[in-house]
């Protein structure tokens, strides 16, 4: 198990060579296996932890730790019981299994308990590396569903959301041949940052139950190498990726902002 701590350019330059490896090796079928396995997003996942352990957060208190996939906290919200990407265990707290009375796990078995799940900080960890306009309405919905299991049942929890999308795909007919070649069409940068700005920032536990107490969105061009992840709109206008009016802005939600911002969100909330 690696336990050195990972950086975000390190951790997406890794996911851009397992996926173009598996290309290169065995085309479209080598890369959709890879995807599958989650080798990839797990370069995300250890980003995130190693972020998490940079602004203080002490290493035994992450899950899955450092260098692992597992174990995994199931956290059970209104709707549903899921393992959670990365979470931060609470210091001064001791798990207590409950037997829920309400909503559809109404009679099941919770093994945090009330107290101790609101307490967790939790991290969603998501990409999108092809089909972002085809499937946006559907992974939007989810993003936004997972943030109101959760706070419904536990208003004061303190969630975040890591979202990777790539502006440029790679070319399915390319990968059919084993070769890395990109379409040369944009995403959808500007709706991604808008319905992000849209579910970020929640600070009053008492409403917007569907949002996040903090939302990044990574932004990245894997034609490049290494690749550039996008942390300002200076950037994605001057390589063509926005408009130079356009209203949305990144920096709320890039990268640099996101671990103090949600542990700063986190001490606020439960002093």
């Amino acid at each position: 198990m690696m336990t050195n701590l990972l950086s975000i350019q390190e951790a997406v330059d890794n996911f851009k060579k397992l996926i173009e490896d598996s290309i290169r090796v065995g085309g479209i079928f080598a890369k959709e296996a890879m995807i599958r396995s989650s080798k990839p997003i797990n370069q995300i996942h250890e980003a995130v932890k190693s972020s998490l352990i940079n602004t203080g957060i002490e290493r035994f208190r992450i899950y899955p730790p450092l260098g692992a996939s597992s174990p995994e906290m199931m956290l059970a919200g209104f709707i549903k019981q899921k393992y959670q990407d990365v979470c931060v265990a609470p210091k001064g707290y001791i798990p207590t299994t409950e037997i829920l009375l309400d909503g559809l796990l109404l009679e099941e078995r919770d093994h945090y308990g009330k107290l101790y799940t609101e307490r967790i900080l939790a991290v969603n960890v998501r990409s999108q590396i092809s089909s972002l306009a085809k499937n946006f309405d559907t992974l939007y919905e989810r993003t936004i569903a997972e943030a109101q299991n959760l706070h419904v049942r536990c208003p004061k929890m303190v969630l975040g959301e890591v979202y990777m999308i790539a502006v440029k795909e790679y070319n399915p007919e390319s990968m059919k041949r084993n070769q890395i070649a990109f379409i040369d069409k944009i995403g959808a940068v500007k709706k991604n940052i808008k319905s992000f700005q849209a579910i970020n920032g929640r600070q009053d536990f008492t409403k917007e139950d569907y949002k996040y107490e903090k939302a990044c969105l990574l932004i990245v061009d894997f034609s490049q190498t290494p690749a550039k992840i996008y942390n300002n709109n200076e950037d994605l206008i001057s390589d063509g990726l926005m408009s130079a009016n356009s209203q949305v802005n990144i920096a709320e939600l890039n990268w640099e902002s996101f671990a103090s911002s949600i542990i700063g969100t986190y001490e606020k909330r439960f002093s």
